[in-house]
């Protein structure tokens, strides 16, 4: 799936956000960056970009989250994907153990009745008895043999 846009812009928003609460967390724990650093075993400059709202990497959040003592409030952003009752009930009680993909609808330009078509590409001839019916078939008496 190929990120939108509009969520791909507020990425470094949600950066920076992240990196400012984080400061001020730090702060209201009356923590410097480098005792932060050493608490959580990462350098220094980490700790400068993460706060800044730079690229860091999904390590150090964890470490600094365990640092400050909020590790476990990170899974608490995500929903539980053990509570789906409606998935449950239409699976029959089992787990989802593939993603499928899902199925694009045609655009309604790219299809049409064969009626559609075939007055479409005979003018009216399609609505004699002497023109072609849905499947191409011959419309009138002649040639039809056993029909």
């Amino acid at each position: 799936m190929t990120p939108s846009t509009e969520s791909t812009a507020t990425i470094p928003t949600h950066l920076r956000s992240l990196g400012a609460r984080l400061a001020r967390l730090r702060l209201a724990r009356n923590l410097t960056q480098a005792r932060l650093a050493q608490e959580s075993g990462t350098s220094l400059s980490s700790i400068k970009r993460l706060e800044a709202g730079g690229n860091a990497s999904l390590e150090t959040l964890l470490r600094v989250l365990a640092a400050l003592g909020l590790d476990d409030r990170l899974l608490d952003a995500l929903p539980d994907p053990e509570v789906r009752p409606v998935e449950r009930v239409k699976l029959g009680g089992r787990e989802r153990q593939r993603a499928r993909a899902r199925r694009q609808p045609l655009p309604a330009s790219q299809w049409a009745w064969a009626d559609d078509v075939d007055d479409a590409d005979h003018g009216d001839e399609g609505s004699e008895a002497g023109g072609t019916g849905p499947a191409g078939q011959s419309g009138g008496s002649e040639g039809g043999a056993g029909r």
